[in-house]
């Protein structure tokens, strides 16, 4: 273990590239189908084969789905793109290159602010995003020599986004790939399954004492399956580097591979240079040209954003951004929450029940929003009731809403009528229960009239338990501590 002490002498430097796998119908350069899950071996043709001769042709929906993410992230559009070769092989690439782009990313800089830590802000600043094709897949089986090839996965279009190396911490990284995977969620581009490895992460970690100027060398991380596990890289990396400066040795530049079940890292190869790919321009494909005609066009067709959302709620709903995050974090819990503003004017009460009781529904039964049987209009009918005093909340929450899971065709007004949970608001009727309850527990009564005013809770408590939950709570708090007063 390295001491705080140490890790203080040193700063962490994170730069990432994130593949997207873009969920168009047909793959990059061919008409072989994209989607994950066929059979191995089944969406190839003589293109993604890389047989002799064969000519590849530009997906233009995989160029718009690009240039959306670009708009997103505030990127440059190029007008003038090439593509080229990128020249290295691996069993699963058949052509032995791929197809990129180096010299003309058809997205240039960009930001995408992060909020991580609770509260810390800050703008991950981009260097490019760019089109490519995907390679295949070696497949290594336990206890296996040989190693299977599935090459349903090459040609597959990708975006890559390539951060400057301005990431402080592995939160910070953490972060900013939340929110990618939230962009292109809420663009509707790609699906977003880390674990399927529609977004995948390579992490170039370095470290350098605070009193250098100059970066240190990087090491590229690979093999990262999910966010948590990107964070966990990145530690291990960072303390495996300053452990070896510490020792006076030296850090070898390269790539390495990341265990998921140990936690450790392992060495793969070192790092190619650029002049290794013997990048030039793709010859079998024409330029691109995006004009301000089709520029203008995508732009039209851009969806709100989380950002969008996220100040929406925060300036016209009131919110707070720690609720204003939780609601946009999912593209279809932002829609439903935006869809249930329109039908009440209590938008924290709207924010709280879908956040609380609609969440944990979810949650429990599995269940999506679009697979859910309580509606918006479900919510906005509970929401009405509570406001308007004829049910309270603790009765709504555990009787109310589970018996509209179990009959969703019924309205909350009827579900209330059904299960008669409608609010006592009668002082003649409340009264003698709290007259009641304080009778049942004199030790308690002394000990809140001695100054112990927390248990008013208790109380209540008793209360609504007497009730089934069936009394106003305003007016049974403020009985309740009346009569805690006058009593003798």
């Amino acid at each position: 273990m390295i001491s705080e002490e140490v890790k203080a002498k040193y700063k962490l430097v994170v730069g990432l590239e994130v593949h997207a796998q873009l969920n168009t119908e047909t793959k990059i350069f061919s008409s072989d189908g994209n989607s994950f899950g066929d059979a191995p071996n089944t969406n190839v043709s003589t293109i993604s084969l890389g047989h002799p001769g064969v000519m590849p042709k530009l997906n233009i929906k995989a160029v718009e789905y690009a240039i959306k993410m670009g708009l997103a992230c505030k990127s440059k559009i190029s007008e003038y793109q090439f593509f080229d070769r990128k020249n290295y092989f691996y069993p699963d690439l058949p052509k032995g290159y791929q197809i990129t782009q180096d010299k003309t990313p058809i997205c240039i800089g960009g930001l995408v602010p992060v909020v991580y830590d609770g509260n810390q802000h800050s703008e991950v600043v981009l260097n490019r995003i760019h089109l490519e094709e995907d390679a295949g897949k070696s497949i290594h089986l336990e206890g296996e020599t040989d190693t299977l090839i599935d090459l349903n996965r090459a040609g597959v279009p990708l975006i890559e986004i390539v951060t400057e190396p301005v990431i402080k911490t592995p939160e910070e990284a953490g972060a900013f790939l939340t929110e990618v995977r939230k962009l292109v969620r809420y663009l509707g581009i790609c699906d977003g399954n880390m674990e399927e490895g529609s977004v995948r992460c390579d992490a170039n970690v370095s470290v350098m004492r605070t009193t250098d100027t100059q970066l240190g060398k990087k090491v590229e991380v690979k093999n990262m399956n999910s966010i948590k596990n990107v964070i966990r890289a990145i530690y291990h990396e960072m303390d495996r580097q300053i452990a070896l400066l510490e020792a006076g040795e030296e850090i070898i530049s390269e790539t390495r591979t990341f265990d998921a079940n140990t936690g450790d890292s392992s060495g793969m190869r070192t790092k190619e240079e650029l002049n290794d790919y013997r990048y030039f321009p793709e010859p079998d494909l024409s330029p691109l040209r995006v004009t301000s005609d089709w520029l203008e066009k995508i732009r039209a067709e851009m969806p709100l954003l989380p950002s969008d959302f996220k100040s929406k709620f925060e300036k016209e709903y009131g919110l707070s951004e720690s609720d204003a995050l939780v609601l946009t974090d999912q593209k279809e819990m932002a829609y439903f929450f935006e869809e249930l503003c329109q039908q009440t004017n209590n938008f924290k009460g709207a924010a709280n029940w879908i956040m609380g009781p609609f969440k944990s529904y979810l949650n429990e039964t599995g269940n999506t929003i679009e697979s859910s049987v309580i509606r918006v209009s479900h919510l906005s009918g509970i929401i009405q009731l509570i406001d308007e005093g004829v049910v309270s909340f603790s009765a709504a929450n555990q009787q109310l809403f589970p018996y509209l899971v179990a009959n969703p065709g019924a309205t909350p007004l009827e579900a209330a009528q059904t299960l008669n949970i409608f609010q006592e608001s009668d002082t003649a009727s409340i009264q003698p229960v709290i007259d009641q309850v304080l009778i049942d527990s004199p030790q308690k009564v002394a000990e809140y009239r001695k100054g112990k005013k927390g248990l008013i809770g208790m109380f209540m408590g008793e209360v609504m338990k007497k009730t089934n939950g069936k009394v106003d709570p305003k007016l049974a708090n403020r009985l309740l501590r009346e009569s805690l007063e006058t009593i003798k």
